[in-house]
């Protein structure tokens, strides 16, 4: 099979962009398996929302196309004091409504981003305080000394302060909460290349190329059309007929019927993102289960029972076509602080797990409820479904719930009361740092620290989130790298989270059609030609 790989189609496209820049409108057409649930940069921290946004808002810097951190709405920073960040934002930008942009918008957008709703507030909460300085000079205090604070800022999306006031959205739409009618839910007022001239969350929305754009792209495109497509059968098959240009995921059970079909193509390569397992370990009787009165995945030997029940190589082989990569930590090689030594997943072994299961007071297992997304990740619905296969030979009755991202995401996050006691998730770190995964993953739920914030679970450890401070704050890499060594040694231990696998990017484009594959699976329309 010749797969195309994300690296190879961005330096086509590069190539293309720079030696024969076509001046036609070109519209680009493409689907994804979930739909576009906000405008609102701040409603949900999910990769696909916030990537796809990030062509509309932009943050103080940005990410380019190997995702380096590169000068965005801010020009220029530099460190002052180790605490403290003097930024020196761009000239000249203006929103999609004309208004521009300065440092108060900065300002109410990090403030915005800690309303009570937004799913960015374990981000911004890395900020302690914003001076503005004047029009286009700010000051960042951050608590600690935070080596990774611009990877942060990529994330925290600029609004404009005077439209959101005029609009009366001066707080984040919750992906939770019934107020969908916050005005930033359904429309939008960004700096960045493009803005939303239609949008039908579970239809269609269309994007146009802004004109009073600041920067310069590489992308021909004028015109974007995004369709959620749930059945990946529907998606596939509208790319073969050249309905669509790109669509993604793809099944990876389809990369040789699209290697066959004629004027398609499958891309793939290596993704950040790991798939794990979370189990509650903090609410003394679980939800949605048989046993009454007791936690079960509080005993350790129970969370180490479920470790041995799963044979990842079979969801591997079964699963996923041998694209996955079993996985024994919480994040993928490309991400600073994976540790090779320590990514030996746990031994497939079912009569050690009905030992354990045995020992721990449950020699006939247990009945529990399994949260899935069936449509967010690469396979996830069929994941859960071999997940709860294995589980069953150990005795594990689990009950699966498996819903639409928009459903699932609204019940198991912080804003839904973390209602979940067993689940599957994906994630990849927004700033491509293992701290990033200790501080939203790892650390105990701390609401008022905003630690821990997705956390469902509540694995907890006070030396765990010792370490995971230091981390945050160390700037001697090596020193770092030890740190987190020792924790990841720690939650490995505790069988705190289930790990999986690191899933594939796959997605499928049309000849003529030159992409970005970035590895945490963002689509940059900045990076797209159409030919």
């Amino acid at each position: 099979m010749k797969l195309r790989h994300g690296f190879l189609a961005a330096a086509a496209a590069a190539t293309l962009a720079l030696s024969a820049p076509v001046a036609k409108a070109e519209t680009f057409k493409f689907a994804f398996q979930g739909n576009l649930s906000s405008l609102d940069p701040h409603s949900l921290n999910e990769t696909f929302l916030l990537g796809t946004l990030g062509n509309i808002y932009e943050g103080l810097v940005l990410y380019d196309d190997n995702l380096a951190a590169v000068p965005g709405l801010a020009e220029s920073w530099e460190t002052i004091e180790p605490t403290k960040w003097k930024f020196n934002l761009r000239k000249g930008v203006k929103f999609h409504n004309g208004n521009a942009f300065t440092a108060d918008d900065v300002v109410f957008s990090w403030k915005r981003a800690l309303s009570e709703g937004s799913d960015q507030i374990a981000r911004a909460s890395k900020i302690k305080n914003i001076e503005v300085v004047d029009d286009h000079t700010i000051i960042i205090e951050t608590p600690a000394p935070n080596p990774i604070l611009t990877s942060d800022l990529a994330y925290i999306y600029i609004m404009d302060k005077e439209w959101s006031v005029e609009n009366k959205t001066e707080n984040a739409t919750s992906a939770s909460a019934d107020n969908s009618g916050n005005y930033a839910n359904l429309n939008e007022n960004g700096t960045g290349p493009f803005v939303v001239v239609e949008h039908k969350a579970d239809v269609k929305t269309t994007f146009k190329k802004f004109d009073g754009y600041w920067g310069t792209m590489k992308s021909n495109v004028t015109e974007v059309e995004f369709t959620p497509i749930k059945e990946a059968a529907t998606r596939v098959a509208a790319l073969i007929s050249g309905e669509l240009d790109l669509v993604y995921p793809v099944p990876v059970q389809d990369w040789n019927r699209l290697e066959e079909a004629a004027g398609v193509k499958p891309l793939a390569g290596p993704e950040a993102r790991t798939i794990f397992l979370g189990m509650d370990q903090g609410r003394d009787e679980l939800l949605y289960s048989n046993i009454k009165g007791k936690n079960p995945f509080k005993d350790v030997r129970v969370r180490q029972a479920f470790a041995h029940a799963l044979n990842l190589d079979a969801i591997k082989k079964k699963v996923m076509r041998g694209a996955s990569t079993p996985s024994g930590l919480m994040v993928a090689p490309q991400i600073n602080g994976h540790i090779p030594e320590l990514n030996t997943p746990y031994a497939y072994d079912p009569a050690k797990s009905k030992e354990l299961l045995a020992e721990a007071g449950y020699p006939d297992g247990f009945e529990v409820t399994m949260d899935c997304p069936n449509n967010r990740y690469v396979n996830d619905e069929k994941i859960c479904q071999a997940v709860v296969s294995m589980l069953a030979k150990v005795g594990v009755k689990v009950d699966l719930l498996a819903q639409p991202k928009s459903k699932y995401f609204g019940k198991v996050l912080a804003t839904g009361g973390y209602d979940t006691s067993f689940y599957l998730l994906g994630w990849t770190p927004g700033t491509m740092d293992a701290e990033n995964v200790f501080s939203s993953l790892i650390t105990c739920q701390n609401k008022e620290a905003k630690k821990g914030m997705f956390n469902l679970g509540n694995y907890c450890n006070p030396e765990v989130d010792a370490l995971a401070e230091k981390i945050g704050s160390e700037t001697d890499q090596a020193k770092r790298n030890a740190m987190i060594k020792e924790a990841f040694s720690i939650v490995q231990k505790e069988y705190g989270y289930l790990p999986l696998h690191q899933q594939p990017l796959s997605w499928g484009v049309k000849d003529g059609v030159t992409v970005n594959q970035r590895a945490d699976n963002v689509l940059d329309f900045r990076y797209v030609v159409v030919n």
